[in-house]
């Protein structure tokens, strides 16, 4: 039987009607997965948050550890100290420069920077390396002092301690409820 103009006509609307309950059921869908994916979102950067002030609370543990044992006894680099300054921040817009120092040893002839880290990495030594630069630029009238430097860490990787070494950078860890620092290699920046 051949189709005819009604037939043709009813199978349009029919189509039509199929196809628009399609196209509202799919942006309904479309809704659904993008509050979804809004709602994943959300999650992930509260998670992010909280895993970031996980992380942050580790290293104000890891400082406060080092810094109170070097309070305690201010000993670096075979000399002893008089002063030592935590989170010492400086700033100098003129110059497009900003540090910041975990810890600061000072006596009449030499500064000692301790950089501390939860989880020490050799990824940090370098930028430990040229602390020593922007810090003679911060204070000039330290600029003949001997520098030494220290990684400190309550974990401290492999890859960290033997380029420390291989630098002249003294590696400082916790064990058990003492800090140990092994200076053998330790040389003046």
């Amino acid at each position: 039987m051949a189709p005819t103009p009604e037939s043709v006509w009813a199978f349009i609307q029919e189509s039509n009607r199929y196809l628009t309950e399609k196209f509202a059921e799919t942006a309904q869908e479309s809704k659904e997965t993008e509050r979804r994916f809004k709602e994943t979102e959300r999650l992930i950067k509260e998670i992010g948050k909280k895993v970031g002030g996980i992380a942050n609370s580790n290293g104000c543990v890891a400082e406060e550890y080092f810094i109170n044992s070097f309070a305690k006894d201010m000993k670096f680099a075979g000399q002893k100290f008089y002063a030592i300054t935590a989170n010492l921040k400086k700033r100098n817009p003129e110059l497009n420069l900003k540090a910041e120092y975990d810890i600061v040893l000072e006596n009449n002839t030499s500064i000692a920077i301790i950089e501390v880290k939860y989880k020490a990495e050799k990824e940090d030594i370098e930028p430990l390396i040229k602390k020593v630069e922007t810090f003679k630029l911060f204070y000039p009238q330290h600029a003949n002092f001997n520098f030494y430097l220290g990684l400190a860490g309550l974990s401290v990787s492999e890859s960290a301690e033997n380029e420390a070494v291989k630098q002249g950078i003294a590696i400082i860890k916790q064990v058990g409820d003492r800090m140990v620092i092994n200076e053998v290699h330790l040389k003046v920046f």
